[in-house]
């Protein structure tokens, strides 16, 4: 009688792989259950592009700088206050501070 054994290391492979596809549809619905929202984050706490001498993520040099943006539940980011954008509130799309719309 001969046995098959999966060495630990496959398993362990199989596992993470598992794991890793189902929880991909999860994270693309969290992340459509989102938008991006510009001139609404903190110094240094844009999700990500914050514009010219900007690389990323934590990069905006100011508050509600205009051309950073975060993620908010879709629906919220027009209601939320922005101190540079020229409408007060938060932007679907970047603009530059200063500038009027």
């Amino acid at each position: 009688m001969t046995r098959n054994h999966i060495p630990l290391s496959t398993l362990a492979l199989t596992v993470a792989l598992g794991t890793a596809f189902a929880t991909l549809p999860a994270a693309a619905a969290e992340v459509s259950a989102k938008e991006k929202c510009y001139g609404v984050a903190l110094k240094g706490k844009n999700d990500c592009a914050a514009g010219p001498g900007t690389s990323c993520a934590g990069t905006s040099k100011t508050d509600h700088q205009g051309d950073a943006w975060t993620f908010v539940p879709k629906g919220t980011c027009e209601k939320l206050a922005s101190k540079t954008s020229p409408s007060g509130f938060g932007q679907l799309a970047g603009f530059k501070p200063g500038k009027k719309s």
